[in-house]
């Protein structure tokens, strides 16, 4: 027994020395990873469209004397730093890169110079700080062994993903990981927290796209037409009760149109009618049932008003699912890093992420790290015109990002 004691003694003494290595690093860095974002998040660009971005990356990693892959389903790169037994262990961290069409409202010095885009989803932050955790990794690979991949994704905000065009591309044919990490800013925590929850974290997303054909006319004559407008709102009506009569009253599932265009006039019944939304739900096995249904319905209720209409659902992102195991390793790995007063418990979204494309291969784990601090109180949410990162939170992100994937991978 007193062996053990001093056994563990000096293991817990060793990863203390090594976490205060790491923590000095990680101060030395700050202002790289703080110069990455502000460079990238002034010269965003939209999905599939990354090249300036992608070149930025590959620069930094020539710079860091990281090899990698580039031009992986377009713009996409694989980074590789290998410790001292690259044959141990394998392990990836995964960061998107792709902004949004959005303008910018935020008054800073580097906002965004191109219009109309923004990097109103901290996608950019994600990948300052996986190159900040990479020069991190770099100057202590002789600590660790196996080998860390550095995975910087396009394409995240838009169908069908770029981490399932990766995938399909070979991403991992040469060097296949154990498991993924990955990670996302949240205005919802303050700047030096993160948070953790196993299992499935974010629903599926299918886009729903319909076209709904009739005989148009006057529409004082009704009965001599076909009522597309008609049969476009009871479509959406109907459709409600795949949720409140045909799901599981426990499953949690989200049915959402959101855009409809009958481009008729007050005494004008189009022949056309567009209508389009959103299903989400976080079982996989529900949400193929749950298509056939929406289908059935949205076919039988147009021809009850006479119409026919054409489908169109393509294949949307799977549910982000963290493996239990390695959730729980990383949440007390977080908790060295900053605190175990500063992890927080993640809640179930029904946003979605193609994330979920990894989760669904591989072991992973998806977690949150806040941004939220005394310099952007007022900022807005994900996927608005005000949102915006308080760049104290960098030092988490880069450093606890290191830091988690060291121990994961020790």
């Amino acid at each position: 027994m007193h062996l053990y004691f001093i056994q563990n003694s000096c293991f817990i003494s060793t990863v203390q020395a090594m976490l205060e290595k790491f923590k000095k690093s990680a101060l030395s860095v700050f202002g790289y990873t703080t110069a990455c974002y502000r460079h990238l998040h002034t010269h965003p660009e939209l999905s599939f469209q990354e090249v300036a971005t992608s070149a930025f990356i590959q620069k930094q990693l020539t710079d860091l004397d990281i090899p990698y892959r580039a031009n992986i389903a377009g713009t996409g790169i694989l980074g590789r730093i290998e410790g001292k037994n690259p044959q141990k262990k394998i392990i990836a961290l995964r960061a998107d890169m792709d902004a949004l069409p959005i303008q910018e409202e935020v008054d800073i010095p580097w906002k965004s110079l191109n219009p109309n885009v923004m990097h109103a989803c901290g996608h950019d932050a994600h990948v300052a700080c996986l190159l900040g955790a990479a020069k991190i990794l770099k100057e202590h690979c002789s600590e660790f062994e196996g080998i860390i991949l550095l995975i910087f994704q396009p394409g995240e905000e838009k169908a069908p993903g770029g981490a399932s065009l990766m995938l399909q591309d070979g991403i991992f044919d040469e060097y296949k990981p154990e498991f993924i990490l990955g990670q996302h800013v949240s205005v919802d925590f303050p700047a030096g927290t993160m948070a953790f929850l196993p299992g499935t974290i974010m629903a599926s997303a299918d886009e729903i796209h319909l076209t709904i054909h009739g005989k148009g006319g006057h529409g004082a004559l009704p009965h001599l037409c076909n009522d597309t407008v008609l049969a476009a709102s009871q479509t959406v009506v109907a459709l409600q009760q795949v949720r409140s009569r045909l799901c599981h009253p426990l499953t949690p599932m989200v049915l959402t149109f959101g855009k409809l265009i009958a481009d008729g006039a007050t005494n004008i019944i189009p022949s056309e009618v567009q209508l389009s939304g959103t299903f989400r739900t976080v079982d996989e096995t529900w949400r193929s049932e749950g298509l056939k249904h929406i289908r059935h319905i949205i076919t039988e209720t147009c021809a009850a008003s006479g119409c026919s209409v054409d489908i169109d659902i393509p294949p949307g992102y799977p549910c982000v699912i963290n493996n239990s195991e390695i959730t729980l390793k990383a949440g007390q790995f977080a908790a060295e890093w900053a605190g175990a007063e500063h992890i927080s418990q993640l809640e179930l979204r029904m946003t979605s992420e193609d994330f979920g494309f990894f989760s669904q291969q591989f072991p992973s784990c998806f977690y949150r790290f806040g941004v939220k601090g005394t310099s952007n109180q007022n900022c807005g949410g994900l996927h608005s015109p005000t949102f915006c990162i308080d760049e104290n939170a960098l030092l988490t992100g880069a450093g606890g990002l290191a830091w988690i994937a060291f121990r994961l991978i020790s």
